[in-house]
């Protein structure tokens, strides 16, 4: 084995572990098994859990503190953040929360962030949207309506979405585009349309009612349409969670 091969190998592993370790300890918080306030155990305990060395835990712990999940004090050990600290913007530490707590509560809180940005964006798209673009969003509300599975229907829904988000010209869409990530995902493993053809045929013509209203440059028909189809997918869910 050539050197470059064995560091780019030893490189992985490394990368590998300090994922798990971040997962591990990230999803443990936000299930309380560390609660808030607590102290986590000392670093020889949790790397020995881990079966990952010192170096990989400290780095693990720097990306938690990153997320403000935890922070470090001299002598005192690493200290678990209050969750309002927590940056649920971050992808790991939503999905961790939705893998938790999937309770509608926390998931009406997410509708409600989709509710403030997404029609915004349809709007802004509708004014700033190119020819080019348009066409996209077409071809992917097209994609929704012929999709023949679960998984082609969620990421045609997907890419309509993050298509609406690139298309409304506006950098800080695409910081927040994990909230609609999550909150798709989230909806198509509680309840997929593309299960019953029914609802897919609604729901694509809902999600086409924001494409042809951006087409049209109507920029209050595009919102109204974006927050139809946000409104509809938060009643799904509720019935699933309910």
């Amino acid at each position: 084995m050539s050197d470059l091969l064995r560091d780019a190998l030893n490189e992985t592993l490394v990368r590998n572990s300090h994922g798990q370790v971040v997962e591990g300890i990230g999803s443990a918080i936000v299930s309380g098994k560390y609660p808030q306030g607590s102290i986590l155990p000392r670093d020889d305990e949790l790397a020995g859990q881990f079966g990952v060395s010192r170096t990989v835990l400290r780095e693990a712990m720097k990306t938690l503190a990153a997320k403000g999940m935890v922070v470090a004090r001299t002598r005192v050990g690493t200290r678990v953040c209050d969750r309002l600290q927590w940056n649920l913007f971050d992808a790991e530490v939503l999905v961790w929360h939705l893998n938790e707590y999937p309770d509608m509560s926390f998931l009406d809180q997410l509708f409600e962030m989709r509710l403030t940005m997404e029609p915004a964006a349809a709007a802004m798209a509708a004014t700033r949207a190119t020819t080019e673009e348009i066409t996209t969003l077409y071809s992917h509300a097209e994609a929704m309506r012929t999709a023949v599975s679960d998984k082609a229907f969620a990421m045609a829904d997907l890419e309509l979405h993050r298509a609406i988000t690139k298309a409304s010209g506006n950098v800080f869409m695409h910081s927040v585009g994990t909230l609609i990530e999550a909150a798709l995902l989230t909806t198509f493993r509680l309840s997929s349309p593309a299960s019953e053809p029914v609802i897919q045929q609604d729901v694509s013509a809902t999600h086409l009612r924001i494409v042809e209203a951006i087409a049209r440059r109507d920029t209050d028909a595009a919102e109204q349409a974006m927050r139809d189809v946000i409104l509809y997918g938060q009643r799904r869910i509720s019935r699933a969670v309910r």
